[in-house]
């Protein structure tokens, strides 16, 4: 497993990470051994990476962890929390709270939840428009002092927000979707990264599902986050998978599959990237690891970016009103 450093002399992560968060929410049930069972997998691997947060399930994803993480060495693991969204009873999305108060609360019950003395890094899930960013990294800060947090990150925020958030403490990374369907953060958001030198943790590599090279028409409609993904919808879907077909054809050339393409191409925008697997069966894990295996030349690159122009996308990455509080895009 190749390694890639967090921010600008941070510590060093394996090159992609295991996004946990399937395993407790959104896409349906789960099974909670073949959870466990994966996350073990990606750690014989060699995967050091793991990303939760404490909404994941309203606690349940850290609790998973916790138990799949026993008896692994703590410096063997790297993880990554997000907090600050509030749910309810039911499960259901409430708003956000990224004041002082409510990171520090946060945070003691996530280290009791994940059963550890400190967390590698933290960062607000979205960007609070009621609380100051500058408010929020400095209780972060105040924790990093303490001892509890090691290095802070950001989640969808814009550029003037990154900016402010790194003039109050370091950021080690921002957490974004990047994939070939969704390249907007290449106008303005990863130049500004790189200026400051900080890492890019790039989710929805595979764009929920559509860059796998499995989704087909049939399953329009799944019950599940994507029933409400401009992206899976009538003629968007048609479009996208349109797309998709253009690059199975490189992927067959290149004795690959669309998903282990998709990867690498990620991997290949440069080492400052660190692609987040979101896998629930360890089966979903074999393109990951195949990625890794895959080296792209300038022509191949010519040839996806061809086959998949960022401007033949068809639909956004989340719904209207969600867009709307991203604020990035």
């Amino acid at each position: 497993m190749n390694k890639r450093i967090v921010g600008n002399n941070g510590p060093e992560v394996s090159s992609i990470g295991l996004g946990c968060m399937g395993m407790s929410d959104l896409y349906g049930n789960a099974d909670r051994s073949e959870s466990i069972a994966t996350i073990h997998e990606a750690l014989e691997k060699g995967v050091t990476l793991f990303d939760t947060g404490d909404f994941y399930g309203v606690g349940h994803n850290e609790l998973l962890l916790r138990e799949a993480l026993q008896g692994t060495k703590r410096e063997n693991a790297f993880i990554a929390v997000k907090t600050g969204v509030l749910r309810s009873p039911d499960g259901g999305w409430i708003g956000m709270n990224n004041s002082p108060q409510a990171i520090k609360n946060n945070l003691a019950y996530t280290l009791q939840r994940l059963g550890v003395d400190y967390i590698d890094l933290y960062q607000p899930a979205r960007v609070d428009p009621n609380v100051p960013i500058e408010e929020t990294i400095g209780a972060m800060a105040d924790m990093v002092k303490a001892g509890y947090v090691k290095q802070i990150g950001l989640s969808e925020a814009n550029a003037a927000t990154i900016r402010k958030a790194h003039a109050v403490h370091p950021i080690s990374w921002l957490q974004i979707e990047y994939s070939l369907f969704s390249r907007g953060i290449e106008a303005e958001i990863l130049p500004t990264l790189r200026e400051l030198g900080i890492s890019l943790s790039a989710y929805g590599v595979l764009s929920r599902g559509l860059l796998s090279g499995k989704w087909s028409k049939d399953r329009q409609g799944q019950i599940d986050f994507r029933s409400f993904s401009p992206r899976f919808m009538g003629e968007n879907l048609e479009k996208n998978l349109a797309l998709v077909e253009a690059l199975r054809g490189i992927a067959e050339e290149k004795q690959t599959t669309v998903a282990q393409l998709a990867i690498a191409w990620v991997l290949s925008q440069g080492e400052d990237i660190i692609p987040l697997i979101g896998a629930r069966k360890r089966t979903h894990l074999e393109d990951a690891f195949g990625a890794l295996e895959l080296k792209l030349n300038s022509e191949d690159l010519a040839k996806i970016e061809a086959a998949v122009p960022a401007v033949e996308v068809a639909g956004t990455r989340y719904a209207k009103e969600q867009m709307a509080m991203l604020g990035v895009e």
